[in-house]
């Protein structure tokens, strides 16, 4: 397990020093250990020359590395508070991202009215934001992964932006400017949803990473549902700008945190200004990091194609990545569906206020919590003792959570779609749009957990992909969902939603058993 998210946008793997707040130059670390000998470095930097020939300068590289396996600038062994303020501020950030999106819906209809649109135009703010992030997760997780840049700086230039753009969203005056700031203030989200996995990689130990992603999994899982309730009221009594000030107010206070208190755990980052500064001192030209080494002649194309081509190499040529992709985007947009189906189900056949049919998404958090539980609970007294006794099998197994929990998905969905109906109390497709995110929540985590694993070469790209895909798959479903419930109704709609899940629960029993033979033939795997 030790190669877990090495390269993926949920956790890449890498071990930094401590820089704090943005600043990456100032390292109080004591002088690392440098290493020159061929024994020591990787091979992609040992230094090749002919038999009795002088190597050349650049190949007599001296390598930046830690003071040990207990360096204290090893953000592995920084203290348990810095690492829980570190998860707090990105769980916190990601919330109000997910929000960000969700949080337009209340003032969706005023949209309309004020500028005469139809709902699918209306429904757009909503459906660009989501598309906005998505497509910034392509750009965004190669940037992070560049030792002269990190991770901090995309969350800083990325975040400001997002946070101002929320004023010109309250106060445009013209729709096609507000669906563009829509679009544009879910592109400037982006960075925490390509990278936050990896920057809880960077500080969380093997044994405790998986728990540390399960809570920032339930945060953003929780995120979209409750953006609603945040703002529906307001948006009542003081009209639909103000969704785009309730985010500024939300989101604001947390930018301005993760500014002041963020430390830089990119390993790479934080060697390599480490390196720089001993060149500088030194005037040794030879001392360099091993993330720099392997970068140093890496061209752009060469990156450009790793983030925008390979990931739909690998789904086309590997048939379990492409139904991993489908299998996620149909669950983001199943969700997404929602916003469009809750408004055809509780004011309509239960009388419920607007303002009451968005307190219903918060049947969302007791679901995200329990299923948090449950997986907690089940990574310590299962999935880990296995682990660590190195009896935990075949990596399929990561699938298992899954498995069991896909046929609570189409349970969910069929309960909410036959019992939306007069003579049944409004509880009823309540519990059963819980049951669908409970299993929601336990099929992203399994599938999350199990690519990363069986392509860690490619796992971010992989990631990347994957993020872009849930977002088209969210788009189409925001624009589509309602003339589909008006043409088959909210029973047929959401029945046909449950009848492709059933068909991805098939497909999850398929590569469960299959899994190891589809590896065996696939040219990427490395396992």
């Amino acid at each position: 397990m030790s190669y877990l998210f090495r390269h993926s946008s949920v956790g890449t793997a890498l071990h930094y020093t401590r820089h704090r707040r943005f600043d990456f130059s100032r390292s109080k670390a004591k002088p690392p250990s440098l290493s020159s000998s061929t024994d020591d470095v990787p091979a992609a930097i040992t230094p090749k020359s002919a038999p009795n020939a002088e190597p050349k300068q650049e190949q007599s590289v001296n390598l930046v590395e830690w003071d040990g396996p207990d360096d204290p600038s090893n953000p592995q062994n920084w203290p348990m508070k810095d690492k829980v303020l570190v998860t707090s501020l990105i769980g916190l950030y990601t919330f109000a991202v997910y929000v960000g999106s969700s949080i337009y819906t209340p003032s969706q209809e005023a949209v309309q009215e004020k500028f005469h649109k139809s709902h699918a135009e209306g429904s757009l703010g909503l459906a660009l934001y989501v598309l906005g992030y998505g497509s910034g997760c392509l750009l965004f997780s190669p940037i992070s992964e560049i030792p002269a840049i990190g991770r901090n700086p995309p969350y800083a230039i990325s975040g400001f932006l997002f946070v101002i753009l929320c004023i010109p969203t309250a106060l445009v005056n013209n729709y096609p400017g507000l669906m563009i700031l829509r679009f544009l203030l879910g592109f400037m989200a982006s960075p925490c949803l390509a990278t936050a996995g990896a920057s809880l990689a960077d500080i969380w130990a093997m044994a405790q990473f998986p728990f540390a992603v399960a809570l920032w999994a339930a945060t953003a899982t929780m995120g979209p549902a409750l953006g609603p309730t945040l703002s529906s009221y307001a948006v009542r009594d003081l009209g639909w700008r103000f969704s785009a000030w309730e985010l500024m107010f939300i989101a604001g206070p947390i930018y301005l945190l993760m500014l002041c208190m963020l430390p830089e755990s990119s390993t790479a980052t934080i060697l390599y200004y480490k390196a720089k500064r001993l060149r500088e001192e030194t005037g040794n030209e030879n001392l360099m990091s091993y993330a720099e080494q392997k970068q140093k002649n890496l061209k752009a194309s060469s990156l450009l194609f790793d983030a925008l081509i390979k990931p739909w190499e690998i789904n086309a040529l590997d048939p379990a990545i492409l139904f991993t992709t489908i299998y996620l985007g149909l669950c983001y947009g199943t969700y997404y569906s929602f916003f469009e189906s809750l408004p055809l189900v509780y004011p309509v056949i239960y009388g419920f206020s607007a303002e009451s049919t968005a307190l219903v998404f918060l049947v969302v958090a007791p679901a995200g919590l329990l299923a948090f539980t449950a997986h907690c609970i089940y990574l310590k007294y299962r999935s880990f003792p296995r682990m660590m006794a190195g009896t935990f099998g075949e990596l399929e197994n990561h699938l298992l959570p899954g498995l069991f929990a896909s046929p609570i998905i189409c349970i969910g969905l069929f309960m909410f779609a036959w019992t939306a109906r007069p003579e049944v109390h409004w509880m009823a497709p309540t519990v059963g749009l819980g049951l669908a995110i409970f299993g929601t929540y336990f099929v992203a985590q399994s599938i999350l957990l199990y690519i990363p694993n069986i392509y860690p070469r490619y796992a971010a790209s992989i990631f990347s992909a994957n993020s872009l895909s849930r977002s088209l798959f969210a788009f189409a479903a925001v624009l589509f969902s309602r003339p589909m419930f008006r043409g088959i109704g909210i029973d047929g709609g959401v029945s046909l939603l449950a009848g492709f899940m059933v068909l991805c629960t098939a497909g999850m029993g398929v590569l469960f058993r299959f899994g190891k033979a589809m590896r065996g033939r696939s040219r990427f795997a490395v396992g």
